[in-house]
Parts: C-alpha cells; structure tokens; sequence
C-alpha cells in the first residue's frame, strides 16, 4: 500500500486551518523560551463572564446533565437563541429551526453539507474565513471566489457577484463583520445583495458570529431583516464564541428551512449526538443574562483596533482599511513585498510573514490563508502592551 493510498483523498485535500497552525506555532516557539507575540488567534483574550462560569458550575452538580440529550439542543437553549435572534435582528423565528452544533465550524460544515451536491458552485467573497473553502469542498462542491481588495474596502459588489454567477450556482457565503478583514456591509449593501440573491434562486449561509463586536457607528445588518422573504433559502450561523469570550466552551448554532435544519440534525445524530450539556446550559446564562461584560470587551477591543490600525499605518508599504467590525486589521503589504529584509527578500505575504516571525518573534497569519497574497491579518484580541510590542518589533524590523 502506498503512501499516497493510505489516507482518502476527500481529508487528504483537506490544507489544515492557517489560524491556528499559525497559533500553535507560536505557543510553541514560546513554550521554547522564545519571547513570541502571537497576533493568529482569533480568540479574546478575556475570561468567559463570571455569572456564565457559574451556571456551568451549578449545571455540572445537576445530574440530568451527565446524560444524553436531544442532538438538536437543549430545548431552553434553542428558545434562548430565538429569543435573542428577535433581541437582536429584529425577527422571530422559531426554536424548531435551530440546531445547536458544537462551536461555529460545526455550524459551518453541516450548513453546506445540508444543500450541496457535487457540481454545485458557492460564490465565496474574497478575503474569506480560512475554513469556508474547505468545508464547501468536503461537500463535494466548488468555491468561486470574488476578491474585493484593500481599495474596495474589502466588500463585494452585486456587479461582482452577478459577474461569477453561472447556472452552476447554488449559494453565496456572506459574512458581516468579516474575519479575516473587520469590513461591515452597510444596509444598503446588505440589502442589495439580498435582493440579488433572491432574484436568481441563490441560496445564503450567512454567517453572524461578529454580530456585537463593531465600532465608528457601525451597525450590524441581518440579511433577513432587511429580505424576509429570502427565510426559505437563508441559514444564519452564530454561537457564543466571540461575543462572551467562549470559544473553548464549544457551543454553535444554526437556523433556518424545517427540512434543512431535519436534514442537519440527522446528520449531526450520527456526527456527535448533543453538545456538552455543561456548555449548553453556559450558553443560556450568557444568551438570557446582562450584557455589560460584553460591552466592557467591545471598548477594549475598540481601543486596541486604534492602537492598531495607528502602528500599522506607520509602515512605509502598508495600506490599512480601518476596520470597523470583528476584531481584526487586514493591512495590504503588497508595496513591502520585494524588498531585502536582513539579507531575506519576501515576494509574497507567506514569505513576509515567516521573515517577520523568524526576526522580529511576531506571528501574523499571511493572506495566502484567506485568498490572494499580499495581505497579512493581525488579531487585536491581546493585551494591550503586547498588541505594541509586536507591532512595534514589525516596525522597527521594515524601517531597518
């Protein structure tokens, strides 16, 4: 048996997450000794809220929540999130239509899995999430890409969209905020795309995860809202993660079509069964409780967003779209790329950010990731006096 045979070509396409190679990397290199500022991780670097921790604690004491139960979600924990959906987006919908997954990837892959046969095509705006291509892919299906550069603001236009539409085409991904970019699509825009996407029969995953986390004014948009009439071709993606500092607890959802979500929840029986009880009954206590913490985060996070941006726009061959959503900088590095950096050339942004990790110990995760090179993404969610530091150490290193 070959090498080559051994691992079926479905996984073995499968490039692994850049996220958090990048981040493991870099917990590494500083397991190692080596004074490393990590900027891959998309992750806050806050405690989940105290009263969220609490309600996990009590729940582990409880013992109905040692056993199974429903794969679809706890019944209190799915009116939470259609509770919130109509707190938040201004509709209702109901819990039946809602899954809850193990973290937003879950969310992610079932999405796509629930809708696409081979030789479907999914429109996916450039610069994407690391994992929308792979999970569209594992579907059997084809991701078409249309990049919006640094120019654009990072936002796709209906002409763009319409441009790569073909008969072939079965859904558009739609992300707002964006990760990796922090670009928010206005009510306009978001509403445009909408109505395009209804018009041609084109099915939406619209991925909601950044949702509390904007700045400058910013408003969040949901597609639904502003195209109700898209309910039957829509599923919205969310989770706990970003907004209550959750990542690790693993707790996603997604809502849309009865049989869509039928179909998901299947799936998902046979997948992983229900969600950790715990983490499910966390999720309620952040989703029914006090926002402030939430609050408290975004200011930090707005802070550092300007410390950020302010640094970054201070080196000759950076272009820095001020972002106004998620927590992230896109900086374009194309006019960096070509120069020699103590005796190294970078020709692309993969080349840049080795040089930038292997001379200054900072890690960035290159554009490469998230579509074309030239770009870099730079998380804000650290400590303030590290987001300086590594910045600074990428300063001094290009102004050499």
């Amino acid at each position: 048996m070959t090498s080559s045979s051994r691992v079926s070509a479905r996984l073995g396409a499968i490039a692994p997450s850049a996220t958090l190679a990048v981040d493991a990397k870099a917990k590494a290199l500083k397991a190692a000794g080596r004074p490393v500022i990590g900027f891959g991780a998309g992750e806050p670097d806050f405690p989940t809220p105290a009263h969220i921790v609490e309600a996990a604690v009590e729940a582990a004491r409880d013992p109905k929540n040692h056993r199974y139960t429903p794969a679809a979600g706890l019944p209190e924990l799915k009116q939470a999130i259609a509770d919130k959906t109509k707190r938040d987006s201004g509709y209702e919908v109901d819990p039946a239509s809602v899954l809850v997954t193990n973290g937003g990837k879950q969310a992610v892959f079932q999405a796509f899995a629930a809708i696409l046969d081979p030789g479907d095509e999914v429109i996916l705006p450039a610069p994407y999430w690391t994992t929308y291509p792979e999970a569209i892919t594992l579907a059997g299906a084809t991701p078409v890409e249309v990049f919006a550069g640094a120019d654009q603001g990072y936002l796709v236009t209906v002409e763009q969209l319409e441009a790569a539409r073909t008969e072939n085409t079965k859904a558009l991904l739609f992300c707002s905020p964006s990760n990796p970019t922090g670009a928010v699509y206005s009510q306009e825009q978001t509403k445009a795309i909408g109505e395009w996407a209804l018009e041609h029969g084109i099915w939406v995953i619209t991925d909601e995860i950044y949702e509390h986390l904007l700045y400058d004014g910013a408003q969040f948009t949901p597609i639904l809202r502003e195209v109700p009439a898209l309910a039957d071709t829509t599923i919205v993606l969310n989770g706990v993660a970003k907004t209550f500092a959750m990542t690790g607890w693993r707790v996603g959802w997604m809502q849309g079509p009865a049989d869509v979500i039928e179909a998901a929840t299947n799936f998902q029986s046979h997948l992983t069964s229900n969600v950790a009880n715990v983490s499910q009954r966390a999720a309620i206590a952040a989703l029914t409780g006090p926002m402030d913490e939430v609050e408290a985060m975004r200011v930090a996070f707005d802070r550092r967003r300007k410390t950020m941006v302010e640094m970054l726009s201070a080196i000759d061959g950076f272009q820095v779209p001020v972002p106004q959503g998620a927590f992230y900088a896109y900086p374009s590095v194309e006019e960096a790329l070509g120069r020699e950096i103590r005796g190294k050339v970078a020709n692309t942004s993969a080349e840049l950010a080795a040089i930038i990790l292997d001379e200054a110990e900072v890690a960035v995760v290159p554009g490469e990731a998230f579509g074309p090179s030239g770009y870099v993404r730079l998380s804000y969610a650290l400590a303030d006096a590290d987001l300086a530091e590594g910045v600074g150490r990428i300063q001094a290193l290009l102004a050499e």
